[in-house]
């Protein structure tokens, strides 16, 4: 049980610095991406998070075999 709440803290922390790299490289670009997702309708962003979803499944999976 340990391990699996270590893994997820480890998880928890690598999305922490995945979700900060764009906002620190390049914070305009950032602002653009995000009025533009404020533009999108709710079956375009499912959409996108679906796809994000399968592929980071298909990423776990192909790490860890």
């Amino acid at each position: 049980m340990d391990s699996l709440i270590h893994s997820l803290w480890l998880a928890t922390a690598l999305l922490l610095v995945m979700e900060g790299i764009m906002p620190f490289l390049s914070p305009q670009a950032f602002r653009q991406t995000l009025a533009r997702m404020m533009n999108m309708t709710d079956k375009q962003l499912r959409t996108m998070g679906l796809v994000s979803m399968v592929l980071g499944l298909l990423l776990l999976y192909w790490v860890n075999n």
